[in-house]
C-alpha cells in the first residue's frame, strides 16, 4: 500500500507513562534529572577516552561508541516523553512514529552488535594475550564498529518500509512511551503477518546470533580465567569482564524480552522498554567507570587539570 494508504487514520495516542495530574510534575522532574544524568555521563565517558592517550585501545574505541550510542538511545525517547509530560497532549502522527520506530530499532540494534563486538575483544584480550595487538588492529576496530552501525541500519530500513505499508484505521493507542515496530502490528487492520515474519527472522539473525557469540565468547572467558593459576589474575580477569557482562545482561535481557513478547499493551512491555531505552543508557558510564581502573585513573587527572586551569 502507498503512504495514502494513511489517510484513514493520520496519528496515534501515546499513552506513556501511567501518571495523574497531581504525579506527573514530579515524573517530568524524575526523567528530566534521568536524562540530564545520561547525556552528562555519557558526554565525559567521550571527553575522557578521546582525552587520554593511555584510553586509545580496542576496548576504549568501543566503549566510545557504545557511550554515543547511549546518547542516541536516550535523545530519541526521552524528550518526546518530557514533552508529552509537560504539555499534556500525547498524540503523535503516523509518519512520526515510524520515524521514532526506525531510529529506536537502529540504535538498539546497533548496540545489540557492539556489545557482541566488545564481548568478541575481552575474549581476544584473555584467551589471546600476546598476539591481541595484532589481532585486534585498527582497521578491524574500525570495520567491526562500522559494521555494526550499517547491519543494524539496514535492518531497520527492512522492516520500517514493511511497517510503512501497514493500513491504520482501527485503534488509535499505544500503550507506551515510544513507538516501536511490534506495537504497531496491533493498531493495524491489514494483515501484518509478513511483517511479523521479517521482524522474527530478523531477530533471530540480528539478535540471537550476535547473543550467541555473546554466550559461547564468555564461556570460552570463563573457563581461562578459571585455569589461571594466580589469584590476583583471576580477579583482574574477572574485574575486568564483569562491567561489560552487566550492561550485556540488561540491554539483551530487556530488549529480547521487549520484542518478543506474545503480546502488546501488556504493563511488562513498558518497564522493558523503559529499561533498555532509558535506565541502561544512565548506568553504563557508571559501570564503566565505577569499575575500570584506568577511566576512575583517567576521569580524575582530567578533573584536577580542570581545576588546575581554572585556579
Amino acid at each position: 500500500m502507498a503512504l495514502g494508504n494513511h489517510s484513514t487514520i493520520t496519528e496515534f495516542l501515546v499513552l506513556g507513562l501511567p501518571a495523574d495530574h497531581h504525579t506527573q510534575a514530579l515524573v517530568f522532574v524524575l526523567f528530566l534529572v534521568i536524562y540530564l544524568l545520561t547525556l552528562s555521563g555519557n558526554l565525559l565517558m567521550i571527553l575522557v577516552i578521546r582525552a587520554n592517550s593511555h584510553l586509545h585501545m580496542p576496548i576504549y574505541f568501543f566503549l566510545n561508541h557504545l557511550s554515543f550510542l547511549d546518547l542516541c538511545n536516550s535523545s530519541v525517547t526521552v524528550p518526546k516523553m518530557l514533552e508529552n509530560l509537560l504539555s499534556g497532549k500525547k498524540p503523535i502522527s503516523v509518519e512520526d512514529c515510524l520515524t521514532h520506530a526506525f531510529f529506536v530499532l537502529a540504535f538498539g540494534g546497533t548496540e545489540l552488535c557492539l556489545l557482541a563486538v566488545m564481548t568478541y575483544d575481552h575474549c581476544a584480550a584473555i584467551y589471546y594475550p600476546l598476539p591481541y595487538g595484532q589481532m585486534m588492529s585498527n582497521e578491524l576496530c574500525v570495520g567491526l564498529a562500522w559494521g555494526s552501525w550499517g547491519v543494524a541500519f539496514l535492518d531497520a530500513v527492512i522492516n520500517t518500509l514493511l511497517a510503512w505499508n501497514l493500513d491504520f484505521c482501527e485503534t488509535q493507542v499505544i500503550s507506551n512511551f515510544i513507538c516501536e515496530i511490534p506495537s504497531l502490528f496491533s493498531l493495524s487492520c491489514s494483515n501484518s503477518s509478513v511483517n511479523f515474519a521479517v521482524l522474527l527472522c530478523s531477530a533471530l539473525l540480528h539478535a540471537f546470533g550476535p547473543f550467541l557469540l555473546v554466550f559461547f565468547s564468555y564461556t570460552r572467558i570463563v573457563a581461562t580465567i578459571l585455569s589461571i593459576s594466580f589469584t590476583s589474575g583471576r580477579s583482574k580477569a574477572f574485574s575486568t569482564c564483569s562491567s561489560h557482562l552487566t550492561t550485556v545482561s540488561l540491554f539483551y535481557g530487556s530488549g529480547f524480552l521487549c520484542y518478543l513478547m506474545p503480546t502488546s499493551g501488556s504493563p511488562w512491555e513498558l518497564v522493558f522498554s523503559m529499561q533498555y531505552s532509558v535506565v541502561t543508557p544512565l548506568v553504563n558510564p557508571l559501570v564503566y567507570s565505577l569499575k575500570n581502573k584506568e577511566v576512575k585513573t583517567a576521569l580524575k587527572n582530567m578533573l584536577q587539570k580542570s581545576l588546575q586551569y581554572l585556579r
